[in-house]
């Protein structure tokens, strides 16, 4: 459908959402090549505008970010702020369509509440909190009514959990047709929210550096270092500098050990993919059938999120950023690790078609990962348990 237009000087015409088409374009660029990676130049000539024009509608490109942001948000809470039932509810079913269709309608731009949210300042990180604070409690209030066992904080954290599932189709590009994977995702969050809820689990602080590369060489402890940097605050937010503070060395010495911090990132991909290549192995190597492997693989995912949270989150976040020589590598590997799960998932369930198969494995690992960004990672609150268990619901294997 075109754009509503009105006369502007010379006779041509203007759309009178041209703002909103600006920032539609950017978050799609943003979601695509990462924040740092996309210029006002390209966003302009993807709308067929000049840069100039531009800045008719915005002051810069943080302010393109902030109303991107600010309108994903925005159109979740309009899909989730339905009148009230005669029960005072809209009911847990008419949340769940919601959010469903709207995981489809902006599988393009949900990257910006995986990832990009990292660039805001921390007045509008705080707005973005508030908000979706709002969007937690609009689906753990309906869970709650159906669930009246479950304390605030269980029902809250079964809501996240299910958010992430919605959020997992923006992470991948596999086809699917929409009302199929509509269809996928609420069935999978709708098994989520009647799951046992978790142990208590505390919010995040700032984690130690992974023990396993710390404990080795100055290159180690610099590497260490950098990964959980570019986790905390996304790869273009980090200097040379501020690693090498965190390792406890000048800043010239870093370069002893890399030439640059594109090279770090990519170090750490390495590395993340040989972890991941590992595991996979060890699964797959001790079980006697698909299903055994399968759960082994599950087991296997959480472990080394728990053991490596840093590492896994900067290998599925910062994949724009690596070196051209890296980037198609280090993305064969992880597909071919997907395509594993798929394979896997696909034999033990043979009457799932291979779209929502893919879509299943996608939301099962995107709830770790997700998860991960909101709660401390230790083994003692019992959350490894209870994300295995949540990973074999999403998949359909309890």
């Amino acid at each position: 459908m075109r754009s509503p237009t009105v006369d502007v000087s010379g006779g041509r015409k203007r759309p009178k959402d041209r703002k909103a088409q600006i920032a539609q374009v950017a978050a799609e660029l943003f979601c695509a090549r990462g924040y740092h990676g996309v210029g006002l130049e390209e966003i302009a000539a993807a709308v067929g505008i000049s840069a100039p024009a531009v800045y008719r509608h915005f002051e810069n490109k943080y302010a393109i970010l902030v109303f991107a942001t600010r309108g994903l948000v925005d159109s979740a809470l309009t899909a989730t702020s339905r009148p009230p039932e005669e029960d005072g509810w809209a009911t847990l079913e008419d949340q769940l369509e919601a959010l469903a269709r709207l995981a489809t309608t902006h599988r393009d731009t949900s990257g910006l509440y995986q990832w990009e949210w990292r660039y805001l300042t921390p007045e509008h990180r705080a707005e973005f909190g508030d908000d979706l604070t709002t969007l937690l409690r609009r689906l753990a209030t309906p869970l709650s009514a159906a669930r009246p066992a479950l304390t605030p904080a269980d029902a809250a954290a079964l809501a996240r959990a299910a958010l992430s599932i919605f959020g997992s189709l923006g992470t991948h590009r596999a086809a699917i047709a929409k009302t199929r994977a509509e269809q996928a995702l609420r069935q999978a969050a709708y098994a989520v929210l009647h799951d046992e809820p978790p142990t208590p689990a505390v919010a995040p602080a700032r984690r130690a550096a992974d023990p396993g590369l710390r404990s080795g060489s100055r290159r180690e402890i610099v590497l260490a270092e950098s990964i959980q940097l570019f986790r905390e605050h996304g790869y273009h937010a980090v200097n040379i500098e501020d690693i090498g503070a965190a390792a406890g060395i000048n800043a010239s010495s870093v370069y002893r050990y890399f030439p640059g911090k594109a090279n770090l990132l990519a170090a750490a991909f390495y590395r993340a993919s040989e972890r991941v290549s590992e595991a996979t192995a060890t699964a797959l190597a001790g079980a006697t059938n698909d299903v055994e492997a399968l759960h082994r693989m599950i087991e296997s995912y959480v472990d080394l999120t728990f053991e490596r949270s840093d590492l896994v989150s900067v290998y599925l976040a910062e994949n724009n950023n690596l070196p051209e020589s890296d980037r198609h590598e280090l993305r064969k590997v992880q597909r071919l690790h997907v395509e594993e799960w798929v394979r896997l998932l696909g034999a033990v369930r043979p009457d799932l078609p291979t779209p929502e198969v893919r879509v299943l494995v996608h939301a099962a690992i995107n709830l770790v990962t997700d998860l991960s960004r909101w709660v401390r990672f230790d083994r003692g609150t019992g959350m490894d348990r209870h994300l295995v268990r949540l990973m074999t619901t999403v998949l359909g294997l309890s």
